[in-house]
């Protein structure tokens, strides 16, 4: 176990990281929903610390009393054996509690926490370890989420303001070729060193038939000879579902991608710039990954394909890659006991799976076992596109 000097500096670390990440926003900027899937800064702000709250003081500290009787309601997000809750599409329209009010909740929160690592004996600290491990890990998530859901706000501004001042870094250009892998039998899921999330368990055997990944990311570039040759037109380049979904909200071209003086700009966090066409494409719904790669001759690969060559793999990290896999329970997956059971398992259904983290991953946070999920017709997150192939 680690010592109780090291847990409270992490704990005040990943803390602190929120509000970093939160430094160059207004306060008109913390309230807005502009569409279902985004939640409001604020929000954010506040759930992570309900969740610390909720689940390892009001189990751990004696005789506690929850700092607000109607916090549980407003930020509680999906956890059905906790109580009721804000509908999620309704996040955007609370203007109460303040911003000043839910930062004055997270410190307070902050300070009990501390409070109760500081001085419970060591039994209790041993017993709250995992679940605040999953707290921490949680607000991780709500931190890319963060920077993902802020920048689809900033976008609705006409004046396309920026989030992060200065130019935005040139990317190089992706490595080409092809890794080619053997195959075989292979073991897949966490191997039990360190944390990991319920979805990556349990380990397990699978069989690979010899494939190859490509080095590289597709590029901006690459995708626009895509869009030229009439991608987003051409049925038979898509299934049924991402079909109807072009048609019925008229793409043309990835999300944040603007047509001025007839040259392609994008939206970035640094503002509107021109397209780097070497760098990835990104911001894709698994709809445009799998349509790109029907186009290009190619296929998307299994989440058990990426992870076993991910050791291997140049240029991970920079975006979430589309798998074609379906997000699905390992053989023998058991969700976990009362609440917390609801994080992973309940999700399990009509959602697709990503690999290797991104640009807005907290640093620290990704690994080759860890399984993102997302419905395919999302694409305010920051997802790319790796090739593969049968060998």
């Amino acid at each position: 176990m680690a010592s109780r000097a090291d847990i409270l500096a992490r704990y005040a670390a990943v803390r602190a990281h929120t509000e970093q990440l939160c430094k160059p926003l207004q306060t008109e900027d913390y309230v807005v929903q502009p569409m279902t899937d985004v939640s409001p800064p604020r929000w954010h702000i506040a759930h992570v610390t309900w969740f610390f709250e909720q689940f390892v003081l009001g189990k751990f500290a004696p005789d506690y009393k929850p700092y607000h009787s109607d916090y549980a309601f407003l930020f509680n997000s999906y956890y059905n054996l906790v109580g009721d809750r804000t509908e999620r599409p309704k996040r955007g329209l609370l203007t109460r509690p303040t911003v000043i009010e839910i930062y004055a909740f997270r410190h307070e929160i902050d300070a009990r926490m501390h409070r109760l690592l500081e001085s419970c004996d060591d039994a209790t600290l041993e017993a709250l370890l995992p679940i605040l491990e999953v707290g921490l890990n949680h607000e991780q998530q709500h931190q890319e989420l963060l920077l993902t859901d802020i920048k689809f706000i900033l976008f609705q501004a006409p004046l396309y303001p920026e989030y992060v001042s200065g130019q935005q870094p040139v990317q190089a250009a992706a490595e080409k070729g092809w890794l080619q892998v053997s195959g075989g039998e292979t073991e897949i899921g966490h191997a039990g060193e360190g944390f990991c999330f319920d979805n990556e368990l349990p380990r397990h055997r699978q069989l690979l038939r010899p494939y190859r990944l490509a080095n590289g990311l597709v590029s901006n570039a690459e995708y626009i000879e895509f869009m030229n040759d009439g991608g987003y037109t051409r049925p038979e380049l898509w299934l049924s579902d991402g079909w109807e979904v072009v048609q019925r909200e008229d793409w043309n071209a990835p999300l944040y991608w603007l047509r001025k003086a007839d040259e392609w700009q994008a939206f970035t966090l640094h503002g509107l710039s021109g397209l780097q066409p070497d760098a990835p494409v990104k911001h894709l719904s698994y709809y445009e990954a799998d349509a790109y790669a029907r186009w290009a001759g190619k296929r998307l690969p299994t989440e058990f394909e990426w992870e076993h060559a991910a050791d291997k793999l140049p240029g991970k990290g920079q975006l979430w890659e589309w798998t074609q896999s379906a997000y699905l329970p390992y053989p023998g997956y058991k969700p976990p006991e009362g609440a917390i059971g609801e994080y992973n398992g309940k999700f399990m259904v009509n959602q697709m799976v990503l690999r290797g983290g991104s640009v807005a991953t907290p640093e620290g946070h990704s690994r080759a076992t860890y399984r993102n999920f997302w419905h395919p017709d999302k694409r305010w997150q920051f997802t790319g596109i790796r090739l593969a192939e049968d060998a």
